[in-house]
């Protein structure tokens, strides 16, 4: 059989007595409202308004974090602008620089130009050399097309480079009087003692290359004297100037001379040369040029 549940009830007397005791809770809760306001609002300026100063300082700190990341962004989008700025302004200073140094070598060959204007002559462009240091040999940029032959000279700087030995349609391979293959009569300008010139790759590594064959009268040749092609070469027009005479020395035969000279022209730094059409007239006489 179930059980019946009891039902628990409240007294009148214990429930009116609750409600008296809760009215005059609520009656103190008004009375004191004024009396608690102040430690309340103590107790919350405590707490609260530290943490809202927390609060705030965080927000600064993150809005100049802000700032700061856009400055700095503003400033390397600047600096990459400078840069590329500074990379045109090097590029249009090393075409200026190109401009001088290639305006320098073309005063030069004006220079040269009219110093042997009785030659005809035409300018041309070095576009290849062999392996090494020196210009020794190379290729310049004019050919046939050109009116260019074999055997013409080419001088640059103050004096002679070298004769063409190769030639195609639009291209000439020259080569220098500083080749180990290369001979050329020469001849002393203030006495005009006749000499031969001769290519040396190893004395040029101190700027010299040498001479041989020198008759003259001890003393009369010193150095410092211009030498230049003689007359009797076959290949070279005459009085084109080669070098100057750096070392003189007498040879064991007591009869003839040898020594070193300084090239005119800087056979590391070549880059327009011009080629001289004229051609050397009796080809027939026997020299020593090669």
């Amino acid at each position: 059989m179930r059980r019946k549940r009891r039902s628990v009830t409240i007294p009148s007397k214990y429930l009116l007595l609750g409600l008296t005791v809760f009215c005059i809770v609520l009656m103190g809760v008004t009375f004191f409202t004024d009396f608690l306001a102040t430690p309340l609002s103590n107790l919350a300026g405590g707490v609260i308004i530290p943490f809202q100063t927390g609060v705030s300082r965080i927000g600064e700190s993150l809005s100049r974090r802000k700032e700061e990341v856009v400055n700095i962004k503003d400033v390397m989008e600047e600096n990459d602008k400078l840069r590329e700025q500074l990379d045109r302004l090097e590029i249009e200073n090393n075409n200026l620089q190109q401009d001088k140094y290639e305006l320098s070598h073309l005063r030069e060959l004006y220079q040269l130009d009219e110093q042997y204007e009785n030659y005809e002559k035409i300018g041309a462009h070095v576009i290849s050399k062999d392996p090494g240091n020196w210009f020794s040999s190379f290729v310049i940029d004019k050919g046939q097309k050109d009116g260019l032959e074999v055997d013409m000279n080419v001088m640059a700087g103050s004096g002679l480079v070298g004769r063409i030995i190769e030639v195609g349609d639009d291209w000439a391979k020259v080569l220098s009087i500083i080749n180990d293959s290369s001979s050329v009569s020469a001849m002393v300008l203030s006495t005009e003692d006749n000499c031969i010139v001769e290519g040396n790759l190893e004395t040029m590594k101190s700027g010299m290359i040498t001479f041989s064959k020198l008759v003259a009268e001890e003393g009369t040749v010193k150095e410092g004297d211009k030498l230049v092609t003689s007359y009797i070469s076959t290949k070279y027009l005459p009085g084109i100037l080669i070098g100057y005479v750096t070392e003189i020395n007498p040879d064991a035969n007591h009869l003839t001379n040898s020594g070193y000279m300084t090239p005119a022209v800087d056979f590391s730094h070549l880059q327009q040369v011009l080629v001289v059409t004229t051609r050397k007239n009796g080809a027939e006489m026997q020299g020593e040029d090669q």
